[in-house]
């Protein structure tokens, strides 16, 4: 399937990413949130983005003002998934919301758009059997920040088939990203992984071994990290780091 336009649901801190990314490659995104002040938060923080990258002569001008225009944004879901051949799911850690949003999509989209969720922890079977296409339905968690985390994990289902996975590999590649391809299951790879790295830090600091900006200082010297276990709880928040570890 060859991918042209792409909606992206969310502008807050990972969907305004995912859509910068995916104009920059050359896509034509419509970003949608439910707010008008949402939106322009999200596309505020693309344009300073943008901006920065100019100054530090990381991109010219016209470039920096050629992605801008490949990105609408909208509040009316109607108008943004029209004519897409891809959404990208980018709202809040709520199974039961996610549901919902994707059984209205099902109403909404054409038969052949692919359906794909950025989410870290929810289960993408569950959500996938929420609208009639499980067989165009797909994980495809990002990492923070979008633009330039190279690693997507690509999630699939015993649904999911071939041509779609083909699909978003392909579009992977174009969006210049590394995807790892991993079945359904409770943190997917990355996740999994990390909670040993979280619990044995939480480990050290109760024990007194050592404080969070040490342990944080060190796996970032030794390993080239770019942010601690601490850092890193801090920014995604320890509501979404938590749901990380219980859901499925």
């Amino acid at each position: 399937m060859n991918i042209k336009t792409i909606g992206v649901l969310g502008a807050g801190t990972m969907g305004h990413g995912i859509a910068q990314v995916c104009a920059q490659a050359g896509y034509q995104v419509n970003l949608h949130d439910v707010k008008p002040e949402l939106v322009e938060s999200g596309i505020n923080k693309i344009r300073k983005f943008l901006v920065e990258s100019v100054e530090r002569k990381k991109m010219a001008q016209d470039e920096a003002s050629n992605i801008l225009s490949r990105i609408k944004t909208t509040v009316d879901l109607p108008e943004t998934i029209k004519d897409t051949d891809l959404v990208i799911e980018a709202i809040i850690e709520d199974i039961a919301i996610k549901k919902d949003v994707f059984k209205e999509l099902e109403q909404l989209c054409p038969e052949q758009t692919i359906f794909a969720s950025n989410t870290s922890a929810q289960s993408i079977t569950e959500m996938a059997m929420a609208t009639k296409r499980p067989d165009r339905f797909i994980g495809m968690h990002w990492f923070n920040p979008p633009q330039l985390m190279r690693g997507i994990e690509i999630i699939v289902t015993d649904k999911t088939s071939q041509e779609t996975l083909n699909t978003m590999l392909a579009l992977c590649k174009k969006l210049n990203k590394e995807p790892g391809i991993c079945k359904d299951s409770p943190g997917f790879i990355v996740n999994r992984l990390l909670q040993i790295w979280y619990n044995e830090s939480l480990n050290m600091f109760d024990e007194g071994i050592a404080q969070p900006k040490d342990i944080d200082t060190a796996l970032k010297v030794a390993y080239g990290f770019r942010m601690g276990p601490f850092e890193l709880r801090d920014m995604v928040g320890m509501d979404v780091a938590l749901a990380s570890t219980t859901t499925h």
